[in-house]
């Protein structure tokens, strides 16, 4: 009766429409009242929740992903893509790709990236590309779901705080795997650029102007460096690289761009607080919804079930990757984390699948979840940037649009979830050179 009443009043308020945090807490809340058990609970679970070191990551590195959204970072980096590529066919759409990923490596959230780039790529793939509204901006929320692949990754670090896995090697294995959602979707760019029959419309840059564009934007191609570079080097811990990140952004978008002024630093701040706030209240109250899944023995007889009907590798993950897709329809990427990783995480210990591995699969599942209606938070975020006043994207049009993008990122999801190898190619590389 408790897990009914748990998952009923959880089911009831996400169809209402109530915030997933609300959802997660509430239905937690009434749990614990209906078996009798002490309330004190509640607060000790969500605080514990919170109150992990790793988790300190997370609000700086909302707040330099802040930062350089705001100190220009993203007109500079397009600007540099497009005098690479934008000559080429449906070069500005590759663009679109290619920026993202790399906008991703800055601001670790997906919704953040399509905010911080849709007002400048989409109207520019109608206007130069020749692309349609609904698919130039499916294509713009699709690429900027990549952020939660492409590391520093909020999502790595919620998973690395729930499995214990190494946040090191977890940033390392999602360069490879972002890097072939990134292709992927350049694979349909071009379909589309066949099917549409999209013409050249402007002349290839000298090498002049290319090496003036990337002079302009070599401080925003430093910042992934110098996260990345510190962590493996051994220069810094994770959270400490996620400091490390602000006070750079700072320095960039005051000193050097002189994008960002005191009033408009006071404004990130608010902000990043807003945004950090609302993740840890999601952390907080998926925490506890966890806690009352494993005190009624949920978690344990729900890890029982999904042992009995995958006995094998291949079964197991098959079942995981449609529980992810369906779950990312719903619900977005930390929560999700928080909900089923525990009850996954003993069958795929006992199967012998990765740890590393298997975060990497689930985090590239809630990707595509980011882009599947009807929930998919990169569509609304899509759909509400301004392209012209006779211009509307609906949600219909965008969810038809999205589909061939879709099934490309579901065909690399199978290739990392089935040859690991893939995923772990770079941290095993690592391993062995700090071994030598």
């Amino acid at each position: 009766m408790v897990t009914i009443i748990l998952f009923a009043i959880f089911f009831i308020l996400l169809i209402c429409n109530v915030p997933i945090s609300i959802c997660l807490g509430v239905s937690s809340i009434a749990a614990i009242l209906y078996s009798g058990t002490s309330l004190t609970i509640v607060a000790t679970n969500m605080y514990s929740g919170i109150s992990k070191f790793l988790l300190l990551a997370i609000p700086f590195f909302v707040l330099s992903g802040n930062i350089m959204a705001k100190a220009g970072i993203s007109k500079r980096l397009i600007r540099f893509v497009d005098s690479c590529v934008g000559h080429r066919r449906g070069g500005i759409a590759i663009v679109c790709v290619i920026v993202a990923c790399f906008f991703g490596a800055i601001s670790g959230s997906g919704p953040a990236t399509v905010a911080a780039l849709g007002a400048v790529l989409i109207p520019a793939m109608i206007d130069q590309g020749g692309f349609s509204a609904p698919f130039s901006t499916a294509l713009m929320a699709t690429s900027s779901s990549i952020a939660i692949v492409i590391p520093p990754s909020i999502a790595f670090v919620v998973y690395s705080s729930i499995s214990g896995a190494s946040i090191d090697r977890l940033f390392m294995a999602g360069i490879i795997p972002g890097i072939l959602m990134g292709a992927a979707l350049a694979i349909v760019v071009m379909m589309e650029v066949k099917k549409s029959n999209i013409q050249i419309t402007r002349q290839k840059c000298s090498g002049k102007e290319r090496w003036a564009a990337f002079k302009d934007a070599f401080w925003g191609f430093l910042m992934p460096v110098i996260i990345l570079g510190g962590i493996y080097g051994g220069i810094f811990t994770p959270t400490e690289a996620a400091a490390v990140s602000v006070v750079y952004g700072l320095i960039v978008g005051i000193f050097i761009y002189h994008e960002i002024t005191l009033k408009g630093l006071f404004e990130l701040f608010v902000d990043s607080a807003k945004t950090t706030g609302g993740i840890m209240l999601i952390v907080a109250c998926a925490s506890l919804f966890s806690y009352v899944c494993t005190l009624f023995g949920i978690s344990d007889a729900a890890s029982g079930l999904l042992a009995s009907v995958s006995s094998n590798q291949f079964v197991f993950l098959l079942i995981v990757n449609i529980i992810f897709l369906i779950a990312g329809c719903f619900v977005d990427a930390n929560s999700a984390m928080y909900i089923f990783i525990p009850i996954m995480l003993p069958v795929c210990k006992a199967l012998g699948y990765d740890l590393v591995a298997f975060g990497i699969m689930a985090t590239v599942n809630l990707a595509i979840g980011q882009v599947t209606p009807p929930v998919g938070v990169n569509l609304f975020v899509a759909i509400s940037v301004k392209i012209r006043d006779n211009i509307k994207v609906s949600l219909q049009e965008i969810s038809h649009s999205v589909i061939p993008m879709i099934v490309a990122c579901i065909i690399v999801l199978l290739l990392l979830t089935y040859i690991p190898q893939i995923t772990l190619f770079l941290p095993n590389l690592l391993d062995s050179l700090k071994g030598i």
